[in-house]
C-alpha cells in the first residue's frame, strides 16, 4: 500500500475541488515520481468507492540526448561555421571534429559554406556569408521551454527525423471524488480472525472484498519435457488408427537384424565406423534363427526369389558384430520375422524410440535421435495403400499439404521421400521417408508370397523443433535446455495443433 501521508495529501488535494486534479500536476507539486501517486490510486481504488480514475493519454515534444546537447552549445551546422577562419580551413581538419560530417552536409545545404577542390593543400572550405542565423538550435529552445505549439508540425517532424526531439506519450490519472469520498482512511481487514469471532468486534471492521476474478497461485507440479510431450501426442495418433505399439527396448542390436536382415548389403557405406557406433564388449552376437540366417546369407550371395541379390561373399562375423541401433527398423524386423512363425494375420505396429548415429553434431544433427515408424503387413498392399495411409496419417498431425518424391533404399522398393508445405518457412521441407519392403527382406522371414508390407518414419526432433520454434536441435537436450521454456509449453491436447 503507498505511503498514508501521500494518500492523505492526495485526499486533500481532491477535497479543495470540484472537478478534479490530474496525477501528473499533483506529482510536479508534490516534487515526487509519478509513479508515486499512481501507487496512491491503485490503493485508493481499492479502498472501494473512494475516488474515481479516469485514465488519460497525452502526447508532448521532448529533446532528446542529441537535442539538448545542440540546445546548450548550437548545432552542429553553426559549430561547424563558427570554427572555419576567414582563411579557411581544410576539409581533412573538419572531418576529424566530432559534429565535422554532419555539420558539413548541413552547412553546405544552407550555403553557408563552400569548397574549394583546387586548393593546391588539397580541398578547403571557406564561408560564403558573414554571419548565420542558428534556428534548429532556436527551435529546440522552444520546446525545452514547453512552447512546442509555436512550432509547425513539418518543423517538428524534421528535427523528429534528425533524432533531436522525440514524442512521448504521457498518462496520468483525472482524479475525482468518489461516492463514499472521505479525507480519512479507514484501513479494511483483509482475513475474519477468531479472535474478532470471540469479541464481536468484527461487526464494527471495514473488511476489503474478495476479488473472485483473481488468478490463483499456480500448483507446483512436474513438467514434461517438449519431446516427451509430442511423442504422446504422436503415440495417440497411431493408437487411434489401430495401430500396435512394437517392445523397442534393445538399444543394442546386431548387425544381422539392423542390417543383414534387411537386405542391406555388407559393404553398404552406412555401415561402417563412419556412421555405426560399434560395441567392444560384448563385441559379438552368437544367438540366431539359424535357418533364417541362412537364408538371409543365401540371398544377399546367391539371389532367390526372383532377385540375383548382390553376388558377394557374405560373412558371418559382419553380421554377428554388435552396435548402437541406427534405426528401429530392425526392431520391425524382429516382429515380422515373429509374424511369419505363426498363422499369418494383418498387422499394423508402430514405435517411437531412440537411435544411435555416427554424426558430427550440429544445429539439425544430434548422434542420439528419436526415431517413429509405422508398418502395416497385410495382402495385396500397395504403394496408393502407403500414400493413403501417410495422407490420414499426417493429417492428424495437422500436416494437409503433401508431396512424394521417389527414393533410394536399401530394404524398401518402390521408395518415396515425404514433403510438406510449411507455411512459417514458405518451402517445401522433408517430413519423413516411406516404401514397400522388398521380398528379399519379406521372403526369407517366411511371410506367404502374397504379403506386402508398407512403411513409413520420420524423426521426433523435426517436428517438435518446428512446433515450438527451435532452430537448433541441440537446444532440446543437453545442458543448453531453457528449462524455462519446458515449464511454460502448454501440455499436447486432441485435436492436435498445427507443426
Amino acid at each position: 500500500m503507498a505511503d498514508t501521508g501521500v494518500l492523505e495529501t492526495l485526499l486533500q488535494r481532491v477535497e479543495k475541488v470540484d472537478d478534479g486534479v490530474d496525477s501528473l500536476d499533483v506529482a510536479t507539486s508534490l516534487g515526487v515520481d509519478h509513479q508515486v501517486i499512481v501507487g496512491a490510486v491503485k490503493s485508493l481504488q481499492a479502498l472501494g468507492d473512494v475516488i474515481s480514475a479516469e485514465l488519460r493519454s497525452s502526447k508532448h515534444w521532448e529533446l532528446t540526448e542529441e537535442g539538448t546537447e545542440i540546445a546548450e552549445q548550437g548545432s552542429h551546422e553553426s559549430r561547424v561555421f563558427s570554427c572555419i577562419p576567414l582563411e579557411g580551413l581544410a576539409q581533412s581538419e573538419l572531418m576529424k571534429l566530432p559534429f565535422g560530417k554532419i555539420g558539413f552536409s548541413k552547412a553546405m545545404s544552407n550555403k553557408w559554406i563552400r569548397v574549394d577542390k583546387a586548393h593546391e593543400g588539397g580541398p578547403r572550405i571557406f564561408r560564403t556569408v558573414e554571419s548565420i542565423e542558428d534556428q534548429v538550435r532556436e527551435k529546440l529552445f522552444l520546446v525545452q521551454k514547453g512552447n512546442s505549439t509555436q512550432l509547425e508540425e513539418k518543423e517538428k517532424n524534421e528535427l523528429k527525423k534528425r533524432k533531436l526531439l522525440s514524442e512521448v506519450t504521457v498518462k496520468s490519472y483525472w482524479i475525482t471524488k468518489g461516492n463514499s469520498f472521505s479525507t480519512t482512511i479507514t484501513k479494511q481487514e483483509t482475513e475474519l480472525t477468531p479472535e474478532m469471532i470471540a469479541s464481536g468486534n468484527w461487526k464494527e471492521k471495514k473488511f476489503k472484498p474478495y476479488n473472485f476474478e483473481a488468478m490463483g497461485v499456480a500448483p507446483d507440479c512436474g513438467h514434461l519435457h517438449p519431446l516427451m510431450k509430442v511423442r504422446t501426442q504422436f503415440r495417440q495418433i497411431f493408437l487411434e488408427m489401430g495401430f500396435t505399439e512394437m517392445p523397442t527396448n534393445n538399444f543394442i542390436e546386431s548387425s544381422f537384424w539392423n542390417f543383414d536382415s534387411l537386405f542391406q548389403p555388407q559393404q553398404h557405406p552406412a555401415r561402417d565406423q563412419h556412421d555405426t557406433f560399434f560395441l567392444s564388449d560384448p563385441a559379438h552376437a552368437h544367438q540366431f534363427p539359424q535357418d533364417y540366417l541362412e537364408r538371409v546369407k543365401k540371398v544377399h550371395s546367391e539371389g532367390g526369389y526372383g532377385s540375383q541379390g548382390y553376388k558377394y561373399d557374405w560373412k558371418i562375423e559382419e553380421a554377428q558384430k554388435n552396435i548402437l541401433r541406427t534405426h528401429t527398423t530392425a526392431v520391425s524386423a524382429r516382429m515380422l520375422y515373429k509374424l511369419a512363425q505363426q498363422k499369418f494375420t494383418p498387422v499394423k505396429y508402430f514405435s517411437i524410440d531412440r537411435v544411435f548415429r555416427n554424426e558430427t553434431l550440429d544445429a539439425t544433427h544430434l548422434a542420439e535421435f528419436h526415431q517413429i515408424e509405422g508398418v502395416v503387413a497385410d495382402y495385396g498392399l500397395t504403394l496408393g495403400d502407403l500414400m493413403g495411409v501417410l495422407h490420414q496419417f499426417f493429417t492428424k498431425l495437422g500436416i494437409t499439404k503433401l508431396r512424394f518424391k521417389p527414393a533410394y533404399n536399401p530394404y524398401t522398393e518402390p521408395s518415396m521421400e515425404v514433403f510438406s508445405y510449411h507455411e512459417g518457412l514458405k518451402k517445401w521441407v522433408e517430413v519423413g521417408n516411406s516404401g514397400v519392403f522388398r521380398p528379399e527382406m519379406l521372403l526369407p522371414m517366411g511371410l506367404p508370397e502374397g504379403v506386402s508390407v508398407i512403411a513409413w518414419g520420420l524423426s521426433l526432433e523435426r517436428p517438435t523443433m518446428i512446433k515450438y520454434g527451435i532452430n537448433n536441435i541441440r537446444e532440446l537436450v543437453g545442458h543448453k535446455v531453457n528449462l524455462q521454456m519446458v515449464y511454460d509449453s502448454p501440455i499436447c491436447r486432441n485435436p492436435p495443433t498445427h507443426f
